[in-house]
């Protein structure tokens, strides 16, 4: 998960005669985590860029689905047009989306799911050019794996056809998608790494922070396995988890942490802000994620930007951040006792090189700078004859 913080009073800058972009996402701030900070980075740096933009989202959160958000809001200069929504969070129907697209000059679609299919479907009735990033597609868990692979091989398929580009955000994506759109796109996900630059504690320390979704892909029931293997080894070791409810809540993660005699050596962290997450990691030396599924990676990038070292699950979108950074550690979390040795060797190789490594993970993150990611999306825009603006 990562954490975007919102200034809801601000204006938006641009004159009504530059190049509109509307974001299709379903969902966006004030909820918390990777889909929706992707969303809300890419919307600030094209703002920045003299482009206009709105972000069409539902007009609630999938963790409490009864209490409704403002229908129009301002953040950041960005217009959010919320609409209603029924059926399940897996796939939400919405089809008040096609209101909100007349004045656009393009669609940026984000993720694989409802707003993909019907906008595909229905570009007759909108008539505009359209994009849509990938965000891992809809793989996230190996639930219903058989329906998936037909779905994907044959409505996906269809779907992708009234896009101009395909825009996948790892290189997992990439090889996935280019079996159904071979002339799919690859630009990575930015992350914001000035959120928590730094920030990580100058001494080797034996804790250890877990930030996401509390969800079932994040296996966070592996992450404690191995932490109870730790505190057997050695007591001092402490682990901070970090997320906002999903699929899992505040009592099941609880639950999992007493049954396991954990109580006192992790500390659960529901939703807090940013300067609480900072405050955490500045205690902490390692970053750790069990995750079965990602679809890039991008909070072990912002915990890379903090000075953590992350000792991640051996996922697709893990693997390839690992073989590009060498600094990265790989484990089996299916196995407590391999997770908690290699949680061990990094914590070892810090102590014996902290100055080093902290430099070796700066530098790595730099790579993934919004501005850089941005300035790609921009020349995405400009190839597909979307205007510049006139301050460009």
């Amino acid at each position: 998960m990562a954490i975007v913080e919102a200034d809801s009073g601000r204006e938006n800058p641009q004159p009504q005669t530059a190049p509109l972009i509307v974001h299709v996402v379903r969902q966006f701030l004030p909820n918390r985590g990777g889909l929706e900070d992707v969303v809300a980075n890419l919307s600030r740096q094209t703002l920045r860029r003299g482009y206009r933009v709105r972000v069409v989202t539902l007009n609630s959160l999938f963790t409490a689905p009864e209490d409704k958000l403002p229908a129009c809001e301002n953040i950041d200069g960005i217009e959010v047009v919320r609409i209603p929504w029924s059926g399940s969070c897996r796939y939400p129907l919405a089809p008040q989306v096609f209101r909100h697209l007349g004045d656009a000059d393009l669609v940026h679609v984000h993720a694989i799911d409802f707003f993909f299919d019907a906008l595909a479907w229905g570009r007759m009735l909108h008539g505009k050019p359209m994009i849509v990033t990938t965000h891992g597609g809809f793989f996230h868990t190996r639930k219903y794996a058989a329906i998936k692979k037909i779905w994907f091989r044959t409505l996906t398929r269809a779907s992708a056809r009234a896009y101009r580009r395909v825009v996948c955000c790892s290189a997992s994506d990439l090889k996935q998608f280019s079996e159904i759109v071979p002339d799919s796109v690859l630009i990575e996900n930015g992350a914001d790494i000035g959120k928590f630059a730094d920030t990580a504690s100058r001494l080797a320390r034996r804790r250890i922070v877990s930030i996401g979704r509390f969800s079932v892909n994040k296996r966070l029931d592996h992450l404690l396995d191995a932490m109870a293997v730790l505190k057997g080894r050695d007591p001092e070791w402490h682990l901070d988890i970090v997320g906002a409810e999903s699929d899992r809540n505040r009592v099941d993660i609880e639950g999992k942490i007493e049954s396991r005699d954990l109580t006192g050596r992790v500390t659960l962290h529901v939703s807090p802000d940013n300067e609480t997450i900072r405050r955490i990691i500045t205690a902490a030396s390692l970053f750790a994620s069990a995750s079965e599924y990602e679809g890039f990676g991008l909070v072990a990038l912002e915990a890379m930007s903090a000075g953590l070292l992350p000792v991640l699950n051996a996922n697709d979108a893990f693997q390839t951040l690992a073989e590009r950074h060498a600094v990265i550690r790989l484990a089996d979390f299916t196995s407590p006792e391999t997770a908690a040795t290699a949680m061990e060797s990094a914590y070892a190789d810090l102590a014996c090189r902290p100055h080093a490594l902290r430099s070796e993970l700066l530098d790595a993150a730099r790579g993934y700078s919004w501005d850089i990611v941005a300035g790609r999306y921009i020349d995405l825009y400009r190839s597909l004859d979307i205007a510049a603006a006139e301050s460009l």
